[in-house]
């Protein structure tokens, strides 16, 4: 039997032609614009055949007789017993002239070949599509009833399924899928679509919240989703069965899942929180099309929209298709395949395997450098408190990254050590001694690089004090919050002011602050420590809110417990757990990489909820740590006890991270 293919080289195509070449003596002619040898050979590994099975034809589908040269249709004419019409646009992003273009005249061009080629039947692959976005459920023998087909899409569907219906001579037959997603035992998929756009945000919920914690989210229409290798096997089988007039099939799945539904199949198979409230996009509804329009004309409004939708990789319109109205009956594609063995299998058998697929090789993210060379090389990179500690482990792996490294301090001797140890490991560092507290040496800090590297491309405020004493033992001790707030508010200041105008200038720039989960969970015996942290992270708030449209990125760690040598004199801290320097310069690397507008701990963000949900019970909790761990011996003028007991490590496992 033989076979003309177009949109063979597809993700559905190349699966049909597959199928089509396990049937004996199956000869299968395939249209294509390439025909170079390196892309054919691909596709006959794919196929697990040569070219006496499956033949090149060179074409073009935008060409009358689809631009097929003479001698070939030649010797096509009267040979072809199924003629498969798949080459289209599936894209909601394409342009209306594009789709006209190819799914429209490339759907009359490809009727006319059948028809001069005396093709025995006509498959037409269209889609649900074809009925826009008809209100109720639309059954197999509709068609003229489509309604709201204003996305050029939906048109275009459903203007090249009318001319099948309308001109096509030859008996044909019409399938319209539901949404394709991967195949439903590999996982496979070519392309982001349907209900792949939702699972960036998927992906951000799990890295954000553990996979326990109920989560707002939407609900809407009913979305027929269906695998390739369903709509593969249901169309190969369909198509050979004995037809006693033209018909048409809907390949969907016979009970589609809610939004809401699939969504949390979805997360499921992530391991990501899972929508427990859902608030209808139904309710959109009732908002009058003219105040809608008028609210996404404001400016804010659409800047707002447009980063979100920018940053998820959806498609401008894919909201309005959240509420789909439609259903659709498939009672004669089930009737059709009825001991066939060929039926949906249900999501949430597969739905992991669409994930995993999507993860490995789909995610926009792999298609980015990811990497810390491909962020920091060549560039000019300014760690402040970089001869010990997070500091000397962020900038050497800045360092060998490619980065310039520099780094400052207030101990030169310190400072040429970590040079040398540099130095020792073919690694270039840039030292300068500064005391961030002292203005003068900050301005000629900003003058230096200014002169000699122009500027900084990433300011990373890492220099700190800490100082862990309760308030009753700080009422003769104001000295102490001045100083804490000199480094850590006003010398993070001076230094991001300073280099900001030359950032400002060159309309790029990324200023990183080491903050503290202390922040978050308001930890007792650091008042001091965390006041001057949170003004720097306010101060970054407003920065960020000024310089959104200037190409600076601002990135607050909220950074847990580390074992640096700013704990060292609080003994307790040996026995808890804290991360190493370089578990913290680890969280900076991401932040170089990505440039997220905060990286928290976990426990970090549950704390700030805590304290925003449910106050006095954080104040409880929080007040327990207080009163279970004593005053370091600088505090209290006692000696430190040399062993917890068994309530003190239970609550340091458990509150891991956290200063107290």
């Amino acid at each position: 039997m033989n076979y003309f293919i177009t949109g063979a080289t597809g993700f559905i195509g190349k699966r049909l032609v597959a199928k089509l070449l396990t049937r004996p003596g199956a000869v299968v002619y395939f249209l294509t614009r390439s025909s170079a040898p390196d892309r054919l050979q691909e596709l006959y590994e794919y196929w697990q055949c040569d070219e006496k099975r499956a033949i090149p034809i060179s074409g073009d589908l935008a060409q009358e007789d689809l631009g097929i040269g003479q001698d070939d249709l030649t010797t096509l004419t009267g040979r072809i017993d199924h003629f498969f019409h798949l080459a289209a646009i599936y894209d909601l992003k394409a342009g209306a002239d594009e789709q006209q273009r190819v799914n429209v005249e490339g759907t009359r061009h490809t009727v006319r070949l059948a028809e001069r080629l005396g093709s025995r039947r006509f498959h037409h692959v269209s889609s649900i599509a074809a009925a826009g976005l008809f209100e109720g459920l639309f059954r197999e023998d509709m068609f003229d009833e489509a309604e709201n087909l204003a996305h050029p899409y939906f048109r275009t569907k459903h203007d090249a399924e009318a001319i099948v219906r309308l001109e096509c001579r030859v008996p044909w037959l019409v399938f319209r899928p539901a949404i394709v997603v991967g195949d439903s035992r590999t996982g496979e998929m070519d392309k982001i679509d349907g209900p792949y756009y939702f699972f960036k945000l998927i992906q951000k919920m799990r890295k954000l919240l553990p996979s326990w914690m109920p989560t707002i989210g939407i609900e809407g229409g009913r979305v027929n989703v269906v695998p390739v290798d369903f709509v593969v096997a249901a169309m190969d089988h369909i198509a050979h069965l004995d037809h006693p007039a033209s018909n048409c099939f809907h390949l969907t799945d016979p009970a589609p899942m809610r939004v809401g539904d699939l969504l949390n199949t979805f997360s499921r198979a992530a391991h990501a929180p899972e929508m427990q409230m859902r608030i209808n996009a139904a309710l959109l509804g009732f908002i009058p099309r003219s105040a809608r329009k008028a609210m996404l004309a404001l400016t804010p409004v659409r800047r707002i929209r447009n980063a979100v939708m920018k940053d998820l990789g959806l498609p401008d319109d894919f909201l309005n298709f959240v509420n789909y109205p439609t259903r659709f009956d498939c009672r004669e594609t089930m009737r059709a395949l009825k001991g066939s063995g060929i039926a949906v299998p249900p999501l949430d058998s597969y739905a992991w395997r669409l994930w995993d697929y999507w993860e490995r090789h789909l995610d926009p993210d792999l298609f980015i450098d990811q990497t810390l060379r491909g962020r920091v090389q060549g560039k000019v990179v300014l760690v402040t408190g970089g001869s010990s500690g997070i500091g000397k482990a962020t900038i050497r792996k800045l360092a060998e990254a490619g980065a310039i490294a520099v780094t400052i301090g207030r101990n030169a001797e310190a400072l040429e050590a970590t040079r040398l140890e540099f130095a020792a490991s073919g690694l270039t560092l840039i030292t300068r001694a500064v005391d961030v507290a002292n203005a003068e040496q900050c301005a000629e800090l900003v003058q230096f690089m200014s002169d000699n590297y122009g500027g900084v491309d990433i300011l990373i405020n890492n220099a700190g004090r800490s100082i862990r004493r309760g308030i009753e033992t700080s009422f003769d001790r104001f000295h102490d919050f001045e100083r804490t707030m000199e480094v850590n508010y006003f010398g993070s200041l001076r230094l991001t002011m300073g280099f900001l105008p030359g950032m400002i200038a060159k309309r790029k720039g990324h200023v990183i602050n080491i903050s503290s989960i202390g922040v978050l969970t308001n930890a007792p015996r650091f008042s001091a420590y965390v006041a001057s942290k949170a003004a720097m992270d306010a101060w970054t708030r407003c920065a960020a809110s000024e310089f959104a449209d200037r190409g600076i990125e601002f990135t607050t760690i909220n950074m847990p417990l580390v074992k640096t040598p700013m704990i060292a004199p609080t003994k307790l801290y040996d026995q808890v757990p804290t991360l190493t320097p370089e578990e913290a310069a680890d969280m900076i690397v991401e932040a170089v990489i990505h440039k997220p507008v905060r990286i928290a701990t976990r426990l970090g963000i549950f704390g700030a909820l805590l304290h925003s949900l449910a106050p006095k019970v954080a104040q409880i909790v929080m007040n327990t740590s207080f009163r279970m761990f004593p005053d370091s011996s600088a505090a209290s003028s006692k000696k430190d006890a040399e062993q917890q007991t068994a309530d003190q490590i239970a609550f340091s496992q458990i509150m891991r991270g956290i200063h107290f």
